[in-house]
């Protein structure tokens, strides 16, 4: 028994890559700060150990490894359970890698909610993001302050606007509670405690922490009772509110009716509306905006009905379709159907047709369509690396599977010596395989057929690791970036905080321009060179970002499908 479950875990270690452990090590590190980076990597690279075990292997002392633990556990980075010897074991921390690299995804996840929701959206998902959960009065009152902070003087943000832009995140899904954790063992109680929480554990026979989805009032919003506005903070009395945030938090909460609860930020909701965007883009980018309307109509009206691993969408007649269009989009019947009829003829299969009854019954391919877009990825990667020759080829070999040598001349149009080139230097990247079919057994070179071959899933799980090194190598180079120029940048900052405190003062013109002249011509020009690069080099992130995604989606559906 202790045998099988030491080859699972060594198995569930052997899915990190070496990759993914140096891109987390960074996000941790700029995230958190190196003393979680430590204990975060550790627990990556060693899988589930005891507190005690954490201490000693990482040689960090025993009060900072509680304290890293609970930030990485209040950001759901790294989960516990009683230790495997049962009841009376030590509890066990396992660091989770697919949620460390969302963090990645953070600027990606605050945007959506900004363009969905406004500034109030986007301030609740953020705060959210940065504690890892926090209780709805919390988040309310916070997000009024901030508001009514950045607004003119007079101005303020009632508690009910956010209020109800943080039901409707609820509603459609993008936050959802905490799941509740279970008894624990007595023994569990050297556990850091996460706020809300009982004692930690779940029962030895747990094999995966619950979720939150399988708790009935996961989407259920409390009855707060919160009347009043943002309170606009001054300048002097920051420090003293950080310092007395806690114990007001403590008495304010009682009275709230919400204690006990706290919400999260629901990344897989997220994650859905990314893809449904993903396709509703490559359709408008591959036909038109009306096209890709009608597929957004389709994705909305089926989002709730379809479960989040399904590989189409429910199957919806033309008549709901028509009925359901955007008012602004007034296109007749007839040609809705035209429509209709040219996506399900696209080679590209984003709709495809099930029935015949209510004008024709229509779902959106959901697994189809992130094969087909992971396969463009990959021919837009191959032409970019080595140029539009190498791409035919390698889009030939994706079309007709297997082909020999002098068939992919013949295809391809490209001359011998080329396309013996060309097939090598896809051979030796790995983006193309040789495989080797014998006549006779003794695999004599002259009685063997040797055909070229394309694994797309294995090409896009070797990008992948592809794309986790280069945004590895971006965020080492901003980081080295900053540090070169250090010194500048918190001049700029001193001087950035003594302008904004001489203008609430209401000072003389003459003053703050002697203090703008405290940076010289040539460090202005110095700090506008690093914040182009270091803009670029966040830019390539998030494109890096995007391309993970969507090789990501890819993996995760071919798996779902595959099963």
């Amino acid at each position: 028994m202790h045998r099988g479950r030491s080859s699972a875990h060594w198995k569930q270690r052997a899915e990190m890559t070496a990759q993914e452990a140096r891109l987390c090590g960074l996000l941790l590190r700029e995230h958190f700060g190196e003393v979680v980076e430590r204990v975060g990597t550790h627990l990556l690279r060693s899988g589930a150990q005891n507190l005690r075990t954490v201490a000693n292997e990482s040689g960090t002392p025993l009060d900072l490894v509680k304290k890293s633990l609970c930030v990485l556990m209040k950001h759901g980075a790294c989960s516990f359970r009683v230790g495997r010897k049962g009841p009376g074991s030590p509890v066990e921390y396992r660091a989770s890698c697919e949620r460390i690299l969302r963090i990645l995804r953070y600027p990606r996840y605050i945007y959506t909610a900004k363009t969905l929701y406004g500034d109030t959206g986007e301030l609740v998902v953020e705060e959210l993001l940065q504690r890892g959960h926090m209780t709805m009065s919390s988040i309310v009152k916070t997000v009024a302050d901030r508001l009514t902070h950045n607004m003119e003087e007079g101005r303020r943000v009632e508690y009910s606007e956010v209020v109800s832009t943080f039901s409707k995140l609820v509603e459609t899904h993008f936050l959802q509670r905490c799941p509740p954790v279970s008894e624990a063992a007595p023994a569990a109680s050297t556990a850091p405690m996460i706020p809300g929480s009982g004692p930690s554990g779940s029962g030895p026979a747990a094999s995966a922490p619950p979720t939150a989805e399988s708790f009935p009032d996961c989407y259920t919003v409390p009855h707060v009772s919160l009347v009043g506005w943002g309170k606009r903070r001054r300048s002097g009395e920051d420090a003293a509110e950080e310092q007395g945030v806690g114990k007001k938090a403590k008495t304010d909460e009682q009275t709230h009716g919400d204690e006990g609860v706290y919400w999260q930020v629901n990344f897989e909701r997220f994650h859905l509306h990314f893809r449904d965007q993903t396709i509703i883009t490559a359709v408008a980018s591959k036909l038109d905006q009306t096209s890709s309307e009608i597929v957004r109509t389709m994705l909305r009206m089926s989002e709730v009905t379809t479960p989040p691993s399904a590989s189409c969408t429910q199957a919806l007649s033309a008549n709901e379709i028509f009925r359901s269009l955007p008012a602004n989009y007034s296109i007749s019947r007839p040609i809705l159907d035209q429509y209709l009829t040219l996506l399900v003829d696209d080679p590209m299969e984003f709709v495809g047709k099930s029935g015949d009854s209510g004008g024709g019954m229509y779902v959106v391919n959901l697994h189809r369509a992130l094969t087909n877009l992971a396969r463009a990825t990959l021919e837009s990667v191959v032409q970019e690396r080595f140029g539009s020759r190498s791409a035919r080829i390698f889009r030939l070999l994706l079309r007709k599977h297997h082909l020999e040598q002098k068939q992919v001349e013949d295809f391809a149009m490209i001359p011998a010596k080329e396309a013996k080139d060309m097939l090598y230097t896809l051979l030796s990247e790995n983006l193309v395989l040789l495989q080797e079919i014998p006549k006779t057994p003794d695999h004599a070179p002259s009685r063997t057929f040797y055909l070229y071959t394309v694994n797309q899933l294995a090409t896009a799980r070797m990008l992948l690791q592809h794309c986790y090194k280069t945004v590895a190598n971006l965020i080492d180079r901003r980081l080295f970036e900053t540090k070169e120029s250090k010194r500048l940048l918190e001049k700029s900052q001193r001087i950035e905080a003594i302008m904004a405190s001489l203008q609430a003062s209401g000072a003389e013109p003459e003053q703050l321009t002697e203090v703008e002249e405290m940076i010289t011509a040539p460090e202005k020009q110095q700090l506008e060179s690093l914040r182009h690069h270091i803009n670029k080099l966040d830019s390539a992130e998030n494109q890096v970002d995007e391309t993970i995604f969507l090789l990501k989606a890819y993996v995760n559906s071919t798996a779902k499908v595959t099963q």
